[in-house]
């Protein structure tokens, strides 16, 4: 079993170190991808430094950017599964294992990990950064309509790992995996200082919303308490 660990990133060249630390509990044979944006010298001269391959894409770091990144690392790696990683985020010992065995126990595609933090995750019902089958997304995609390989490119940023959950949900390819815990040190649980790359993300929060209850279906007005839970969920 081969792991391609795709991490998308822009302006925190100091989170390079903490990141692959962690990540050294990874007992499966694993490619850390690390996705750079065009004229981020400080994050590509620090990605290239830790030894693993690093990738700048064309693009500028504007709307969507972190879908195309991970759609486009998606493209140009061929293990057989792939985990969505961040650069805010911790390893536990066995988070792969763990995973990897419940895909195959329960012959699913898509695993969520335990972030440890997020309300919506540790109810088991979402997952901020997945393991994914690369024969699922090839045969099924992972939108409903083709508007991304994997992310939905049409949200600036948030929701799109909302969209990617539920539609496994839907085609029945989700399994949530606690013992997996990939912990999320996000602002919002006071793990971490906003930065700008933390503001870009959340600049076109209420329209992303939006678009995603469009998408999904959602017609129905939600309640004060449904709108709290799924702006949590997007962060």
């Amino acid at each position: 079993m081969e792991l391609d660990i795709l991490v998308p990133v822009l302006g925190r060249p100091a989170n390079v170190e903490p990141l692959l630390e962690s990540l050294s509990v990874t007992v499966t044979p694993h490619r850390v991808l690390f996705l750079c944006s065009p004229g981020d010298t400080a994050q590509i001269d620090a990605c290239r430094a830790s030894g693993h391959q690093t990738e700048v894409v064309s693009w500028p770091a504007g709307k969507a950017d972190f879908s195309r990144k991970i759609n486009w690392g998606f493209s140009i790696t061929d293990s057989p599964w792939i985990f969505q990683a961040a650069d805010d985020v911790r390893f536990s010992p066995g988070w792969d294992t763990q995973a990897l065995r419940m895909a195959q126990a329960r012959h699913k595609d898509v695993i969520g990990t335990n972030d440890l933090h997020n309300a919506q995750v540790k109810r088991g019902i979402h997952a901020t950064h997945v393991l994914f089958s690369r024969k699922y997304i090839e045969e099924q995609g992972g939108t409903m309509d083709g508007t991304g390989t994997v992310f939905c490119e049409l949200y600036d940023h948030q929701y799109v790992d909302m969209e990617f959950c539920m539609t496994a949900k839907k085609r029945g390819a989700w399994a949530y995996c606690k013992t997996s815990v990939v912990e999320h040190l996000h602002p919002h649980w006071k793990l971490a200082r906003m930065d700008s790359t933390y503001e870009k993300a959340t600049r076109n929060t209420r329209h992303d919303y939006r678009l995603f209850c469009k998408r999904m279906g959602i017609n129905r007005p939600l309640t004060a308490a449904e709108r709290s839970r799924a702006r949590r969920a997007a962060r």
